[in-house]
């Protein structure tokens, strides 16, 4: 067994950390004092290639794994980027692969290619209010008039919506049947149609410079070419981009750890006080240890998960297993980080506050801790279900 790194992703796990850390962590205290979308770190990782990573070199793009996805990611979050960074880039990720993988040729010609610039920047459109987790019960609805679908109905936790031009946006076509709950739904990938669609931003914790939000839409008219894969079975399509969601989200926990904990470590060598440095009492140094050593072990499921994708194998118990671990690694190194500091993590200029309220959001999102536990409940130990 190789864990090593081909010498392809250690060049990508270098030059991205190396772009990432150009931007200053003041920059990004700034954009979330601000809240303010960071588009000149969007526009420097269009420029150097970064954003069409999954999308394939017909299209445009690198035709590279989750794997590298994930390396690119880490180094991003590492740097100190957060979920303020890392949010933007990503949604060049996984919200494409159902468009990949199931889309019309006509469709990945016409879309793709400006995917992987940065042209297109996507939201995603899958969240209901009076649905959350039981995407089964969503109520939006796509009816088929003519050679179009008009869509109407509304979603929740949107993120991008105020910069969004596409939307892959998931509706039901057909009523729910209980024999069939995620039958009769379909995905869409189409310009997002800012006089059919009205946007309510969320105030949040953390994240501020990447908008979360209400979407409220009426009378959408999306042509019949904008289906991704085949009516009626939407549900299913997606399913490719949720395993890489989890890897993906998961290992940006971790590298939002490390960044915690390379400032916390920093710190505790050098603030002395009663005459030695707080790193030398074990009460500083233990939980820094312990912290590394769960990041460590989080970023080996994710990379496992990630590598088990890539290759064809099923990796459902270890993407959520990976976002499990990786979310509760990476809160935990965030809150001995602010621990560390005292006082002085609580303010801003210090920085690992960001990070804690940017982390924080993992354990709740794209999944939450507890549906994780329920999958591996069933699915893996063969429990029954519980709900």
């Amino acid at each position: 067994m190789d864990f090593r790194l081909t010498e392809q992703q250690e060049l990508i796990r270098k030059e991205v950390a190396a772009l990432a850390r150009s931007f200053s962590l003041d920059y990004w205290l700034e954009k979330d004092k601000k809240a303010e979308y960071p588009w000149d770190w969007v526009k420097t990782f269009a420029q150097a290639g970064w954003l069409g990573m999954i999308i394939p070199e017909e299209y445009g793009g690198s035709g590279l794994g989750v794997t590298e996805a994930s390396l690119m990611l880490y180094e991003i979050c590492a740097a100190g980027a957060g979920t303020s960074g890392a949010s933007p880039i990503h949604f060049y990720v996984f919200p494409p692969m159902p468009v990949v993988k199931h889309g019309s040729e006509a469709l990945k010609r016409k879309y793709l290619p400006r995917i992987a610039t940065g042209e297109i920047v996507m939201s995603f459109g899958v969240t209901e209010p009076n649905a959350g987790t039981d995407t089964s019960r969503i109520q939006t609805r796509a009816e088929l008039k003519g050679d179009r679908f008009i869509v109407n109905g509304r979603k929740v936790w949107n993120t991008n919506a105020r910069q969004a031009t596409h939307t892959l946006l998931l509706a039901r076509t057909a009523p729910r049947e209980a024999a069939k709950p995620f039958g009769g739904m379909t995905l869409f990938f189409t310009e997002f149609d800012r006089s059919k669609i009205t946007v309510r931003e969320i105030e949040k914790l953390g994240r501020a410079a990447v908008d979360s939000n209400e979407i409220f839409i009426d009378g959408l008219e999306v042509p019949l070419e904008n289906v991704v894969g085949e009516v009626g079975k939407g549900f299913y399509h997606l399913l490719d981009s949720l395993n890489p969601e989890r890897i993906l989200t998961g290992i940006e926990a971790v590298g939002i750890g490390r960044a915690a904990l390379e400032r916390a470590v920093q710190y505790a060598k050098e603030r002395i006080i009663f005459d030695r440095p707080i790193g030398q009492n074990q009460a500083i140094a233990h939980p820094l240890a312990l912290a590394w050593a769960k990041l460590e072990n989080a970023e080996l499921m994710c990379l496992k998960a990630a590598w088990l994708f890539d290759t064809g194998r099923p990796c459902g118990a270890e993407a959520n297993t990976a976002k499990l671990l990786a979310a509760e690694a990476g809160f935990e190194a965030c809150d001995v980080a602010l621990q560390t500091h005292g006082g002085y993590g609580y303010a801003k200029e210090f920085y690992v506050e960001r990070l804690w309220r940017e982390v924080r959001l993992y354990k709740i999102a794209p999944v939450s801790q507890q549906m994780v536990l329920n999958y591996l409940s069933e699915h893996v130990l063969g429990l029954p279900k519980s709900y």
